[in-house]
């Protein structure tokens, strides 16, 4: 069974590795997660100044480095993205539109007010989108108070005002 320095010790192991109890007359002392320890050769490759010296980017563990696993987590969330929000040929030609389209400051019950007013208006969701040539998952998230967070633009919010006559922005 292996032992653990607890740095109050006199520095005599006894001859044995403190990380995997292996017997070993020629025992080193090294930094391992923090902890200075007395360690066989086996174990000496943990140490806290290890550089992995292999050419397959593994650390000589079988392990992926920290680098490369951020970069191939940025990948596949970058495969993800284009998977889910199609072509992005719209963006190349006619770019976003951000400072024209901004989200104004919307009242508190905005969510409340629309639905009312489409319902009083006898529309489903999908008739509502198609009078005003929105996408009816925008009406939904506005109704649902979640415009920002579905990335709603003030142009639809403007629409629906218009074409409602009801005000769900803050003046």
């Amino acid at each position: 069974m292996a032992k653990y320095s607890t740095g109050g010790g006199s520095g005599d192991t006894g001859g044995s590795c403190e990380l995997c109890g292996a017997t070993d007359s020629s025992l080193e002392t090294v930094e391992v997660a923090g902890a200075r320890l007395d360690v066989c050769e086996e174990c000496a490759q943990h140490r806290d100044d290890a550089n992995p010296t292999s050419t397959d980017n593994t650390g000589g563990d079988g392990r992926d480095s920290d680098r490369d696993r951020k970069r191939k987590a940025a990948q596949n969330t970058a495969r993800v993205q284009d998977a889910t929000k199609g072509d992005s040929t719209h963006w190349e030609e006619s770019g976003t539109n951000y400072d024209d389209d901004q989200l104004p400051y919307l009242h508190p019950d905005y969510g409340k007010r629309l639905t009312e007013a489409r319902q009083d208006a006898g529309l489903q969701r999908e008739e509502l989108a198609a009078e005003i040539d929105v996408e009816e998952s925008d009406i939904l998230a506005v109704e649902q108070s979640r415009a920002t967070k579905a990335g709603v633009g003030g142009s639809t919010i403007t629409k629906l005002e218009d074409f409602l006559d009801i005000e769900l922005a803050d003046a």
